[in-house]
């Protein structure tokens, strides 16, 4: 699915004055599906996730030295880091804040190599580290689709184009804009989640797409739990559960 960051991404990476670029927002929202499609423009891929891989966090308390750690992933990993050819991708990079200090030495000393971090709640991983390095990242805030985004993977291009288009001196047919509307609804039913949003593109079944929101939000739910220290989980489950409301 195309996804509106793509067009920031590709001037990302052909930009003449390029920094890390620090992808943020909540999960399930298609940080790391955006970050992989880019990297179908490199010759070589390089996917570091610290979530899923806890032992590589170690190689950044070793030493924060760009040239260090390209050295220590080209060989953890068994792939090359090459500037200008290597897409260098930390995903959830919150669970090692180490990681997200090397940024500022990246652009300092190895600006030609295009790294991308991604992450979701960083303003906790933040509190642990002493600077992120004023004027040395790009953050980029990543959100649900966007109706827009929605109409696009239904095919609906042509009814886009007319909306884009679409003024006061030159509205919408009735018939077009009843079809808008009624997709609309749909939109609002089913939300922008690029999985949910991606069951109904292939299905039409609202249902199924309910169910799929339902595991979200209960996943959403459980995750609550390793915020306790910081927020009751009773009030973190009271406030989600208002925001419908």
């Amino acid at each position: 699915m195309k996804r509106d960051i793509d067009k920031i991404l590709m001037e990302w990476k052909n930009g003449d004055r390029r920094k890390p670029l620090l992808i943020r927002g909540a999960r399930q929202v298609g940080k790391t599906y955006s970050v992989r499609e880019l990297a179908k423009t490199f010759d070589i891929f390089l996917e570091v996730n610290f979530e899923e891989d806890s032992n590589v966090r170690r190689l950044f308390d070793v030493s924060l030295s760009p040239d260090v750690l390209c050295e220590n992933l080209s060989a953890y990993y068994n792939k090359e880091i090459i500037p200008g050819k290597t897409l260098l991708f930390f995903d959830e990079i919150q669970s090692c804040p180490q990681a997200i200090s090397s940024l500022r030495f990246f652009y300092e000393k190895l600006s030609d190599l295009h790294l991308i971090a991604t992450g979701s709640l960083l303003e906790f991983a933040l509190e642990q580290i002493p600077s992120m390095g004023v004027g040395r990242i790009t953050s980029v805030f990543m959100y649900p689709m966007s109706f827009v985004e929605f109409l696009t993977p239904l095919g609906e291009d042509l009814l886009l184009e007319k909306i884009k288009n679409g003024n006061p001196d030159n509205p919408l047919t009735d018939a077009l804009h009843h079809k808008a509307v009624r997709l609309f609804k749909i939109f609002q039913l089913i939300g922008g989640l690029p999985e949910v949003v991606d069951s109904y593109c292939n299905n039409r079944n609202i249902n199924l797409c309910l169910e799929i929101l339902d595991d979200l939000i209960i996943t959403f739910m459980d995750d609550f739990a390793k915020y306790k220290d910081r927020v009751s989980v009773a009030r973190l489950n009271e406030v989600f559960n208002s925001i419908a409301r």
